[in-house]
């Protein structure tokens, strides 16, 4: 996979895709398997912002059967399913448990948890339909008081009724799955490339013709043309149309804050919901030996470009933590790594953001006097695959091009060709050579390209060591930067691995990582430091 703008030649597009996160990766996807020519851009990388800072859920929104948003929580459950078929190596089972308390009014009863719990499985109706039958997920169960505390023992006692469990899907790394997808439409013939940033929009009378980009990474500036565009930068939507507008949009995007912190082991199996004295839900998830805890949702003010997670917001979180949960005594010196993101919302009635829909809306910009663009505001993770579908009818609509009906619920995304993972985990563990552990990860991580890396580790014992609690090894990097467009320590160590996704793996690991990735992209001394600051930079905890 190589950035096609280092070779661009002037090719004319049938379709332009702005913003490579879920979104676009997924309306990439889609275009290029109906057989359109499709580039996709993205100023950064691919998944840096919104798409990387998810509570690590795949899931059909159970709480939003409170504001009774019925079909966005039954395309949500659907599409629940089509992913875990789709990547069944990245999408997986994760059983739930929701504690009940008396004192918490009616809608967070036992009793109305319990309608919410079988409204949720008939909703779900289908989720026994997986392709592989390790995927399919049980009905909801009602647990004791007596049964949640031996289950989860740091659940709260006090004025605790009981529980219940059911299950959603966990995407252990959902930086890979976004990647699956950029992955899915460049193996069906897109063109993609990341630090590809549009500055300004070709327009020729009220029709766009083309975009103006720099290549962020090695300089230069060139235009690219099609007959299509699609703006698909989320929290960044409002602002990238106001360029091609060339005035202010007057459809403002609202932004919310979400934010996460890893902890040590907190819970065991399962996710563990619960509802805070403030009134939100928050959730305890069980991610590779270590506890996430996610996540806020505050209103953004600002440029979002200039978003950081700020200490204040780590500390009000950690105070509505404490509240809720455990003992109380979560220490700011006990975050071993945080992250946070921009959620884009489409809706203005709302007081808040956290009641605020996760509904997307796709906008034919032709109402703004401006043809040959279209902006997709909103949405969730989880639906992206079918949001591209419906982002695909509006092109229909307007190249008055007849759709041949999609795939890409019915085919397995790139690298994810398992049609049964137990057996592919007992192939994969047959192999000696090298650790179980280190063989276990990349089975999970890369799938079917797992033989890739292997062959990597083969050529030189040093790639085969691990490096972590979870086996990974120098191999990934050679790997990242060879086939999966990977050109900054960023890039490697928070969206292709997962060496810096639990916090500062420590100085030597990260030395070990970029003089490796020198090789492969020829930095000098001075670019290998600049890359070592940047990383250790950005996995501080804020001060």
């Amino acid at each position: 996979m190589n950035r096609f703008i280092e070779q661009y030649s002037g090719e004319k597009f049938d379709i332009v895709i702005i913003g490579g996160g879920i979104t676009g990766a997924a309306v990439a996807y889609d275009a290029a398997s109906r057989g359109f020519s499709v580039a996709l851009l993205e100023k950064g990388d691919f998944g840096a912002a919104t798409s990387a800072a998810t509570s690590k859920l795949i899931h059909g929104g159970l709480r939003y059967l409170a504001n009774a948003e019925v079909g966005l929580v039954r395309e949500s459950l659907r599409e629940r399913r089509t992913l875990e078929n789709i990547a069944p190596n990245l999408v997986i089972p994760l059983p739930s448990l929701i504690a009940t308390y008396s004192g918490q009014g009616l809608m967070n009863s036992r009793e109305v948890m319990r309608a919410g719990m079988i409204l949720y499985d008939i909703l779900s109706y289908d989720k026994g339909r997986t392709w592989d039958r390790s995927k399919r997920l049980p009905i909801h169960t009602s647990l004791s008081r007596k049964e949640v505390l031996e289950r989860e023992g740091q659940v709260r006692p006090d004025r605790l009724n009981g529980g219940y469990v059911y299950y959603d899907c966990l995407s252990a790394f959902p930086e890979r799955l976004t990647l699956a997808f950029v992955r899915s439409a460049v193996s069906r013939g897109a063109k993609a490339a990341n630090y590809a940033r549009v500055d300004d929009f070709l327009v020729e009378g009220k029709r766009v013709t083309g975009v103006k980009l720099t290549d962020a990474l090695i300089g230069g500036t060139l235009n690219v043309r099609g007959s299509l565009f699609i703006n698909c930068t989320g929290p960044w939507a409002d602002i990238t149309l106001s360029k091609a507008l060339n005035r202010e949009a007057e459809r403002q995007l609202r932004r919310s804050e979400g934010i996460h912190i890893i902890t040590k082991k907190m819970v065991g199996r399962h996710m563990v919901g619960l509802r805070t004295g403030r009134g939100r839900h928050i959730f305890f998830i069980p991610w590779r030996g270590h506890t996430l805890i996610g996540t806020t949702d505050r209103e953004y003010i600002g440029n979002p470009d200039e978003y950081r997670v700020s200490r204040r917001s780590v500390e009000e979180f950690l105070e509505e933590v404490n509240e809720s949960f455990g003992s109380g005594t979560i220490a700011y010196d006990d975050i071993l790594h945080t992250y946070g993101g921009l959620r884009p919302l489409v809706e203005t009635q709302t007081a808040g953001t956290y009641s605020s829909s996760r509904r997307y809306e796709v906008y034919d910009n032709a109402a703004d006097g401006l043809d040959g663009l279209i902006t997709v505001e909103g949405g969730k993770y989880t639906t992206s695959r079918n949001l591209a579908e419906k982002v695909m009818e509006t092109v229909a609509k307007k190249s008055g091009r007849k759709l041949k009906r999609s795939g890409t619920d019915r085919t397995f995304l790139h690298g994810c060709d398992i049609p049964d993972m137990e057996a592919f985990l007992a192939t994969v563990r047959s192999e000696k050579h090298f650790e179980r552990a280190t063989m276990e990860y990349l089975a999970a991580a890369y799938g079917s390209e797992y033989p890739l890396v292997r062959d990597i580790m083969k050529t030189d014992a040093s790639l085969a060591r691990q490096l972590n609690g979870d086996g990974e090894v120098l191999a990934e990097v050679m790997f990242a930067v060879r086939s999966e467009m990977a050109r900054t320590l960023p890039d490697i160590m928070l969206r292709r691995t997962g060496f810096g996704t639990l916090g500062n793996p420590g100085r030597d690991v990260i030395t070990k990582i970029a003089e490796t990735a020198a090789a492969e992209l020829k930095w000098d001394a001075a670019r290998i430091s600049e890359e070592i600051r940047t990383i250790t930079e950005m996995l501080k905890i804020p001060q």
